[in-house]
């Protein structure tokens, strides 16, 4: 069920020019970024799946979409009505046109993503299982990444809002690393935009022993940081709760711990909120936790209330699960709103069509 513990804190809202809510609770009153444009920066590649209920193994054909952490951010951010810009690379090929096309559809301005001519976009193939997903990345030495530190004097992220970054980009290469860590150097209060980074580990890509150290650092200067339970516990304790994760990462001004299928906590400065997850049929796991974000940061940006903005998480969450590609579509305005207002324990109830 949805819980709020309290503490007698200062609300940080007046400062960012909103009014003050009289009560330090964290469900009504967190600290937002400002209004303004979102930018998402980082790789996105073409994926390859077969239909549902066949594997790489028997499958006759594949289907072509895309893939990518941060650009399946922007696309749900667009359906959400929020100004939003992807920021990456592609090659000068038929996939990277692919997934800039695809991309652009959704309603994301890609007019910031380079094209480079001597290397290509990345690729990944789908193998579904009875088991699980599996994933297989080629993407080493792809146009994304070679993207360096200066992406960031895009004229984009100079009149940002809000830039959203994931774990995967660090991953990618030296320079991608340097680029997110210039994106994050700058100390919260000095900057002219607000940071939101997802863990996203992805064991995959990283050298051994060494993203629990490099992530917790990255995580931990941003305003608005995501990670879930599981790789939370991959990375630093298998018997963490979201209540030590907290304590692990306890500079972001509102921190977002997943929990799966169970649901998802906010912390605050005042405390924390939590909101259970709905009933959802799963078609394909991958991206739910990218829509969530999504979800999350469209909720917070538009001046709701935590417990309304994780709700809104896990209403695009259930979007990507019905789907087997990462961008689903999301139910009706009308429909949104009145979830949006069920009480708490009609929410607890309520199933996801």
């Amino acid at each position: 069920m949805t819980g709020a513990r309290s503490a007698p804190e200062r609300d940080d809202d007046a400062s960012a020019g909103r009014p003050a809510h009289t009560a330090a609770d964290p469900a009504t009153s967190p600290w937002r970024p400002p209004r303004g444009p979102v930018v998402c920066l980082g790789e996105t590649m073409a994926a390859m799946a077969p239909a549902p209920s066949h594997s790489l193994d028997d499958a006759e054909s594949l289907c072509v979409a895309v893939a990518g952490a941060e650009s399946n951010v922007a696309m749900y951010l667009a359906d959400l009505g929020l100004p939003v810009s992807w920021l990456s690379a592609v090659g000068d090929d038929a996939l990277g046109r692919r997934v800039r096309s695809t991309v652009a559809r959704a309603g994301v301005d890609v007019s910031g993503v380079r094209t480079d001519p001597a290397r290509p976009t990345g690729l990944l193939l789908k193998d579904p299982g009875a088991t699980g997903t599996r994933v297989h990345y080629y993407r080493a030495g792809s146009a994304a990444s070679a993207l360096g530190p200066d992406l960031l004097d895009d004229e984009r992220i100079g009149g940002a809002a809000l830039l959203h970054l994931t774990g995967v980009t660090p991953a990618l290469s030296p320079s991608c690393r340097a680029l997110v860590e210039r994106a994050l150097h700058t100390p919260p209060e000095r900057r002219a935009h607000a940071v939101s980074f997802d863990v996203n580990h992805r064991p995959a890509l990283w050298p051994p022993d060494t993203a629990a150290t490099v992530l917790r650092e990255l995580a931990n200067r941003a305003d608005i940081a995501f990670v879930g339970l599981d790789e939370a516990q991959d990375l630093w304790g298998a018997d963490l709760t979201a209540t030590d994760v907290r304590r692990l990462l306890s500079r972001p001004r509102v921190l977002v711990v997943k929990d799966g299928g169970r649901g998802a906590t906010a912390f605050t400065e005042h405390g924390e909120c939590t909101v259970p997850a709905l009933s959802t049929e799963v078609v394909e796991p991958v991206g739910a936790g990218d829509a969530f974000a999504a979800g999350f940061l469209a909720g917070l940006c538009e001046d709701t209330d935590l417990t309304r903005a994780l709700r809104l998480g896990h209403l695009t969450a259930a979007s990507a699960l019905k789907v087997v590609g990462d961008h689903g579509p999301l139910p009706d305005e009308g429909t949104v709103e009145a979830m949006l207002a069920l009480a708490e324990q009609e929410w607890c109830q309520a199933p996801m069509s």
